[in-house]
């Protein structure tokens, strides 16, 4: 219920799961891990390969999972970062670079790489 999955599918439970689109199958999968009524959510590049649409729903869906649950986001997209966290770990070449709340990782970086990366010139 809490993945907004079932009222798009309720009515196709026959149908093949690749008739899904990919911000369903996002959800699906989303669902399946919120059954194990888990602490903690690991999510890996969780709007990858998704429409501009999907990836809105699976935000939207996170906001409200992160009331309940505590999620671990990786994204290589800043500006999703910025929209749907409350703290930021930027890691570069598998190192810790800085971590903090959101708005002062985004708006005050302490490290120079943090800053060259959310203002785009570290791509």
């Amino acid at each position: 219920e809490k993945s907004s999955l079932w009222n798009e599918v309720k009515d196709r439970l026959e149908d093949y799961p690749s008739s899904l689109s990919g911000g369903q199958k996002q959800r699906l999968v989303i669902a399946r891990a919120l059954a194990l009524k888990p602490k903690i959510l690991l999510m890996d590049e969780p709007t990858a390969n998704i429409d501009p649409m999907g990836t809105k729903n699976i935000e939207s869906l996170l906001f409200e999972l992160k009331k309940d649950y505590t999620i671990v986001l990786v994204t290589h997209e800043p500006a999703q970062a910025a929209r749907v966290s409350d703290y930021v770990g930027f890691l570069y070449l598998g190192e810790l670079v800085e971590v903090g709340p959101t708005r002062e990782i985004f708006e005050k970086p302490r490290h120079e790489l943090t800053e060259k990366y959310v203002t785009g010139i570290l791509v």
